[in-house]
C-alpha cells in the first residue's frame, strides 16, 4: 500500500501544479487594439476612447484588455478602416471620408442642411445604419458605432469669406468628395488631406484655409492658424468605430455580448456629446483670441449661399443615383421626429 500510494500522491501533485502553472494562461486577457486618428491626449482620445476601453475592460472583468493607438501610430487615417478589416488593428475609428469613394451612401449624412449638431447627425447616421440602410457598405467589418463631427464651416488665415466668390482662387482643405466638387465650381482648389495634417500645411503657407468644425479647430490646434471664421454649414463628416469582424466572432458569446454593450446608438450619443463639448469649446476658443466672424443664418435659405448648397445636393443625388434620394428623404425625416435633438 505503501508502495502504490506515494506515485499515486505524487501524480496528483503532479497534476495540481500543472493545473496551477495553466491558470495565468487560462485567465490571460485577449487584447484589442484600437487605432485611430486624433491625438493622444485628446478629449475624443481620453473622454471617448479610453472611457470605452475602460468600461469594456470593466464589464469584462479583465478578460478584455484595451490597448489605444492614437494619432496614426498604428494606421494611417487613409488606411484605419482598411486597418480594421485586414487586422492591422482589432478596432478602427476614422472619417469615412479617407476612404475615397468607399461609402457613398453614408455620405447622404455628409449633405447640407442634413444635422444641426453631432447629437443629431450621430442619432440620424446610427438610425440609418441600424435601419439596415447601409449593410452592404460595412459588409466587410463589424460596426460597433457610427457617429458625426457636427456641422463644418470655413476657416481661413488671412482674411474672411463672406460670399460664395470670395473662395476663388483660394486653396481650401477639403473634408469630404462632396465639399471638394463645391470648392472646385466656386474657383478654389480643393486639396484633400487628413486632418492630423492640416496644421503644418497652414503654417507653411500650403493652403489658405479649410472647411472644418470647431471641435477639430481645438482638437488639431487649428485656431491658432486661421483667425477668420465664416460659420455657413457646409457638411456634417460621418465619423466610425468598428471592429474586424474575425476578432469579434472569435470572442466567446459572454464577451461578444459585452461589445454588444458597448455599441450602437448608446456609444454613437457619448460619441456625440464630447464632440458637442469640443464644439462649444472650439468656438470660444476662436472668440477668446479676437478672431473675426461672420454668422449666415437660415443659409439653405440665404440669397448667396443658399443656391450653392442646394446644387451640393442636386449633385449629389444625381450622381449617386435613386437609394441616395431615398436616404435623404429618410434622414430629413428622421431629423425632424427620432432625432429632432
Amino acid at each position: 500500500m505503501t508502495l502504490t500510494a506515494r506515485p499515486t500522491r505524487l501524480a496528483a501533485g503532479m497534476a495540481l501544479a500543472a493545473g496551477l502553472a495553466a491558470l495565468p494562461a487560462l485567465a490571460e486577457a485577449t487584447t484589442l487594439r484600437i487605432a485611430h486618428v486624433w491625438p493622444g491626449g485628446s478629449m475624443v482620445d481620453r473622454e471617448l476612447f479610453g472611457a470605452w476601453a475602460e468600461s469594456v475592460e470593466e464589464a469584462s472583468e479583465g478578460r478584455l484588455s484595451v490597448e489605444i493607438y492614437p494619432g496614426q501610430t498604428l494606421a494611417s487615417a487613409d488606411n484605419t478602416y482598411q486597418g480594421a478589416v485586414s487586422g492591422i488593428a482589432d478596432i478602427g475609428a476614422t472619417a469615412q471620408g479617407y476612404s475615397a469613394g468607399r461609402f457613398p451612401l453614408t455620405q447622404v449624412i455628409e449633405l447640407p442642411g442634413v444635422s444641426l449638431s453631432s447629437r443629431q447627425g450621430s442619432c440620424i447616421l446610427q438610425s440609418l445604419y441600424d435601419d439596415g440602410h447601409l449593410d452592404d457598405e460595412y459588409d466587410d467589418s463589424h460596426v460597433l458605432f457610427m457617429f458625426t463631427t457636427g456641422p463644418g464651416y470655413l476657416h481661413t488665415s488671412d482674411r474672411l469669406i463672406e460670399t460664395p466668390s470670395d473662395l476663388e482662387g483660394l486653396r481650401m482643405r477639403r473634408p469630404t468628395a462632396v465639399v471638394g466638387d463645391m470648392f472646385s465650381r466656386l474657383g478654389a482648389q480643393a486639396i484633400g488631406m487628413p486632418a492630423p495634417d492640416v496644421f503644418t500645411s497652414m503654417q507653411r503657407g500650403a493652403i489658405d484655409g479649410l472647411s472644418f468644425n470647431w471641435e477639430g479647430m481645438k482638437t488639431f490646434r487649428l485656431n491658432e492658424q486661421a483667425h477668420y471664421h465664416t460659420e455657413v454649414p457646409l457638411y456634417d463628416l460621418a465619423l466610425t468605430a468598428t471592429m474586424n469582424r474575425d476578432t469579434y466572432e472569435s470572442l466567446p458569446d459572454d464577451l461578444r455580448q459585452v461589445i454588444d454593450d458597448h455599441s450602437g446608438i448608446e456609444w454613437s450619443l457619448r460619441a456625440a456629446a464630447v464632440y458637442d463639448e469640443l464644439i462649444r469649446q472650439g468656438r470660444e476658443e476662436a472668440q477668446e483670441a479676437g478672431h473675426e466672424f461672420l454668422v449666415i443664418d437660415d443659409a439653405m435659405n440665404d440669397d448667396a449661399w443658399g443656391p450653392v448648397l442646394q446644387e451640393t445636393i442636386d449633385r449629389y443625388l444625381a450622381d449617386t443615383g435613386g437609394e441616395a434620394e431615398t436616404l435623404y428623404e429618410e434622414s430629413l425625416r428622421l431629423q425632424q421626429e427620432s432625432c429632432d435633438v
